[in-house]
């Protein structure tokens, strides 16, 4: 009985620190593919306006899809401190 308290507690410890983790845990599923979002949901993104969010789509049309999720760096105005808010956040895939 009392292992079963402790294993229970141990359980909700668990599920406590991966809701807090966030994006840690997130799966591709909940990231956002700027391969393929909309302005509305690129403005999702920490820092990232609906001006940025129209280069963004404006750099994938023009030029071929991003590669890697690094590449949003290529975008006019969107650097590294950007990216690095924004890195478990976005996908290419």
């Amino acid at each position: 009985m009392k292992k079963m308290k402790v294993m229970l507690v141990l359980s909700i410890v668990a599920a406590f620190i991966m809701v807090l983790s966030g994006p840690a845990f997130s799966t591709d599923a909940n990231k956002i593919n700027i391969n393929k979002a909309s302005v509305e949901e690129l403005t999702q993104l920490k820092r990232i306006g609906p001006k940025y969010a129209k280069r963004i789509i404006e750099y994938r049309e023009k030029n071929e899809p991003f590669k890697a999720p690094e590449d949003i760096m290529k975008v006019k105005g969107i650097g590294e401190k950007t990216f690095e808010l924004n890195k478990d956040l976005i996908t290419v895939k």
